[in-house]
Formats: C-alpha cells, sequence, structure tokens
C-alpha cells in the first residue's frame, strides 16, 4: 500500500453536534465508552495496511492532536510510515479550509513529496468497518479516475445525504445535494446509494480537477457538489463502490453529523446482537488507552446494582445502581439506588444517590446531584440543558447543577 497516500478530513466545525462540540472538533467527540470518532477512520487504516496518513484539522482542534499523540504512534518514521496532524495553514491565500476539494487542494504539496500513484480520501466523522483495500482493487480493475464510496440507504433519507446517480454498471452520471425527490438505484426503485465521503483518486486526475476547481469563483470546492459534476462534464470514468455489497466485515455505516445520531450510534452497541461490534478481534479498534483500575460493582442498599445490555468501562465504580441499555465511559461514579437507562455517559461523571436518567447525553465532568431526575419531563429539561430533534436530553461538558 504504499502508492496509496490518505488524507483523513478532520476539521469541521460540528455545529449540529452543539453542545458536544463546542470544546473539541467532531471527530474528536467521544463514542462507545473508550473511543473518539476519528479512531474507526483511523483503525480501518491500520487494518487495511495503509501506513502514510495526514489528518487535516481546523477547528478546535486541540484534544484531537492529542489523542493522537497519545494514542497513534505506532508507525515507524524510519519505514516511512507516519499519521501526522495537519492544522490548516492557509498556505495558498488568508483563507482557511472553504470545503472538501480545498483542504486537500491547500496540501497538493504533500502529494508532491511522496508522489503517490492513488490518494485516498476519508471523512473523520463516519462510524464503520472497511476494508479499503477492496476499494483499491476495484478502482484499479475499473480502470477509473476516481471512486466514491456509497452505501445503500431507503430512499426517503436522500434529503439528508448527497446522493449519487449510477448507471447498471455503478458507473456515476450525476450527484444530488440532499433531494427530495433523488435518482435511485437502477433494478430498486425504493433504494439510493447515499455518498459515505470517502473519495479515491488516480494522482494527476486528482492535481488536475483540484487546480481547476480552485480557479472557479463559482464553486463550493466540494467533491461531492463540485468536484464530481466537473469530471463528469469532461467525460471522466468515475465509479461508486457498493460498501455493502464489497465490505464482508460489517455493513454497518453511520455518519455522526446530528446530536439524534449520535446517539443512535452509541445504542446500535448495546444488547446481545448489537449492530454494530466492539468485539471483532480480526478487525481491531483501536484508540489511546490509559489505566484505570478494573470496574467495581458492590451493594451498599437494599437491592444489588445490576448491569443489563451496557457498555461499561474501566475505572467506573457501581453502588446498588441499575443501568440498562446505556454506554458509560471512564472513570464514572454511579450512587446508590441510580437507574440509568438508554443513555450515554462521559468520562468522570458523578451521579449522585437516587437519580435518574433516561434518554440522555451526559458530557464529560458532569456532578449531577442526589435525586435529579432528567430525561422524564422534556419542559423542565429544556428550560436546563439541549434537547435534540427526537427529544434526547444533552448536559452539556462540565455542567453545574
Amino acid at each position: 500500500m504504499r502508492e496509496v497516500l490518505t488524507f483523513v478530513l478532520a476539521g469541521g466545525k460540528g455545529e449540529r453536534l452543539d453542545p458536544l462540540t463546542r470544546d473539541r472538533a467532531k471527530p474528536a467527540v467521544p463514542f462507545g465508552g473508550i473511543y473518539r470518532i476519528v479512531d474507526f477512520a483511523l483503525s480501518n487504516c491500520v487494518n487495511s495496511g495503509l501506513r502514510r496518513i495526514f489528518l487535516l484539522t481546523q477547528y478546535k482542534s486541540f484534544s484531537l492532536q492529542r489523542h493522537i499523540l497519545e494514542g497513534w504512534n505506532i508507525y515507524s518514521n524510519q519505514l516511512g510510515e507516519f499519521i501526522d496532524v495537519v492544522p490548516a495553514q492557509q498556505r495558498i491565500s488568508s483563507d482557511w479550509y472553504r470545503g472538501t476539494a480545498d483542504a486537500i487542494y491547500q496540501n497538493l504539496n504533500m502529494v508532491g513529496d511522496y508522489d503517490p500513484s492513488l490518494v485516498l480520501i476519508l471523512a473523520g466523522d463516519h462510524v464503520y468497518k472497511m476494508d479499503y483495500r477492496k476499494l483499491i482493487d476495484y478502482h484499479v480493475d475499473k480502470g477509473a479516475d476516481m471512486t466514491v464510496a456509497c452505501v445503500t440507504m431507503p430512499k426517503s433519507d436522500s434529503i439528508h445525504f448527497g446522493v449519487v446517480e449510477v448507471n447498471k454498471q455503478n458507473m456515476v452520471e450525476g450527484f444530488q445535494e440532499k433531494p427530495e425527490k433523488p435518482r435511485t438505484i437502477p433494478h430498486s426503485p425504493n433504494e439510493i446509494f447515499g455518498s459515505m465521503g470517502i473519495y479515491l483518486f488516480n494522482t494527476e486526475t486528482l492535481k488536475k480537477e483540484l487546480a481547476d476547481d480552485a480557479a472557479r469563483t463559482d464553486s463550493g470546492h466540494d467533491f461531492g457538489k463540485n468536484i464530481i459534476p466537473q469530471m463528469l462534464a469532461k467525460k471522466l470514468k468515475v465509479f461508486a463502490y457498493d460498501f455493502a455489497k464489497e465490505n464482508e466485515i460489517s455493513p454497518y455505516w453511520r455518519d455522526i453529523g446530528t446530536r439524534d445520531s449520535y446517539y443512535q450510534a452509541n445504542m446500535d452497541l448495546c444488547g446481545p446482537k448489537p449492530k454494530f461490534s466492539l468485539d471483532d478481534k480480526s478487525w481491531p479498534l483501536r484508540t489511546s488507552h490509559h489505566r484505570y483500575t478494573p470496574l467495581r460493582v458492590y451493594t451498599t442498599g437494599k437491592t444489588p446494582g445490576s448491569v443489563v445490555d451496557s457498555l461499561i468501562a474501566g475505572g467506573c465504580v457501581l453502588e446498588s445502581a441499575r443501568v440498562e441499555h446505556s454506554v458509560v465511559s471512564n472513570n464514572v461514579v454511579i450512587r446508590d439506588g441510580v437507574l440509568i437507562r438508554n443513555s450515554v455517559i462521559m468520562d468522570s461523571v458523578t451521579i449522585g444517590k437516587g437519580a435518574q436518567i433516561q434518554g440522555a447525553i451526559i458530557d464529560k465532568n458532569v456532578n449531577i446531584p442526589a435525586g435529579t431526575k432528567i430525561g422524564f419531563y422534556p419542559a423542565l429539561d429544556r428550560q436546563r440543558f439541549v434537547l435534540t430533534t427526537s427529544g434526547i436530553v444533552i448536559v452539556a461538558k462540565k455542567t453545574s447543577l
């Protein structure tokens, strides 16, 4: 895989994830108890044998940079391997990144430095498992100039995604941005191809298309909305890669673009048969590991504590509490008589005696007083916290109650 250079785009503001992104970039948001969202794209790279990776950052990147330094220093510089964090540098002009394509354009000097034959571009805010080698093989076999990875989804979801229009051979014929009336997959009238934000280019094609796009004043400098239509107008060969069909590891993919999608992706980890499993030893998920004591569960009241269909990270203490279908991160203290149901609890949260929490996301370093109820009275919750479209309560980091 030395002929492939990889860029991971990790500079988005993540405004739709507020308040989870008030102090951190979206790819740095904790997920699944011990991970950060960016860990999934990076784990896919490692497991696929991709060893030359640039992580492009921009907004509120401190915690993301620290996470990469602490947990992803796994490659050998002496062998030409690296995961390098590259902040926005305004190399070409005074502008910050103006879009996904512009982010790569402003860093084309690094492509020139390594002279790869292929450039892989990934989003740093998606949860999935994917062997990128299969995508690369598909691209080469098709003789493509560019290949975009796509996920099959219901037609009704088109208003939330970029829709890739294809013919019967999966050659791309158009791109629609969040259309109400999308073009469906041939022979599948109720399904669409949604763009996964994963693009594979022949290097020379990428350089030429980015230069042409940069010269346009009417462009949003986005791969889906601008680069793909530009290439189709030139009759270049653009193919769609069917993720679910080609991927043998797991068909699961979720864009963590909104608060509700973040919550649901965490809930998908719970239960005896989770929709997305973190336990696959053949495709390990890596992260930055800190030293925590084992989980302690003990009885202090009349009723023993219990954990049902949940993930509980190390360093946690559960007294006579009940945790149901929830994800609990490191170093959380849950006192006697607490009930937690269908919730995400992040690091270093303390939940006082008799508190009840359901349908909530509790960010880091929050101290919840004894007897508090969260997720039971929407009108009251709305006065104190942020509620998602579906009614999930979000308690921001370091909130005082």
